[in-house]
């Protein structure tokens, strides 16, 4: 097992404090369909969509027991180029990553990252937004049969010079329950509750409430994912 692709640095963490948190007002309802086709509904903004994604774009991923690397190019005139490149093996793990616009000749990004794991425990930093802003992470799964796990995020921003910590866990209820549980120094705290009524197909509930606004109204949303 090699050191993985510049997307898999801190990606543990990342998901596990953001991803499925949902804190709109609103009803979506989502199915891919396998020619690339996405039906999406809304209950609460009222308008219904149908959009189908066509995504002119070569990849290339090449992963070896030392190396990952990833390279993306637009197939259009004047496409957007991206390469990002991993080196180390599967406890210890460098690289970067960058695109380049062809139509303006600029660099729209440029990141770097760094990353230990071992069997239960993922720490990583970046540097992020052209180097303006470097986020430390931390990942420890806890109990690996229930999927106990809990996070912490630090992000500087050397532009604003402000910091942003988060802090969160998970826990699986049973095989087809999870909750998860979020808080950052700026108040916010957040929860969910997703269930996986059928393979790849879930139901999330998930709130968010400012802890230093107390009087105002929480936000509340919900999500109806099915995947073929």
């Amino acid at each position: 097992m090699g050191p993985g692709l510049y997307s898999d640095i801190g990606k543990k963490a990342r998901d596990l404090l953001y991803r499925d948190f949902q804190t709109d007002q609103k009803f979506t309802l989502t199915t891919y369909a396998s020619n690339g086709a996405i039906v999406q509904s809304r209950i609460g903004q009222l308008y219904f969509l149908l959009t189908v994604y066509l995504w002119l774009q070569a990849e290339l991923q090449y992963l070896h027991e030392y190396t990952g690397i990833s390279a993306s190019v637009g197939l259009n005139s004047k496409p957007l180029v991206n390469l990002s490149g991993v080196v180390g093996n599967k406890v210890v793990a460098v690289g970067a990553d960058v695109a380049y616009d062809t139509a303006t000749g600029n660099l729209t990004k440029y990141n770097a990252g760094f990353s230990v794991t071992n069997a239960d425990l993922i720490a990583a930093v970046t540097l992020n937004n052209k180097g303006d802003s470097l986020t430390g992470s931390y990942y420890h799964l806890v109990n690996a049969g229930n999927n106990t796990a809990v996070g912490a995020e630090m992000t500087h921003s050397f532009s604003s010079n402000q910091n942003t910590i988060t802090f969160g866990s998970q826990h699986a209820l049973d095989p087809s329950t999870t909750v998860k549980a979020r808080y950052n120094n700026h108040g916010l705290a957040s929860a969910l509750i997703q269930h996986e009524w059928r393979p790849k197909s879930f139901f999330t509930l998930s709130t968010e409430v400012d802890t230093k606004a107390i009087e105002k109204s929480s936000k509340v949303g919900v999500s109806l994912v099915l995947k073929p």
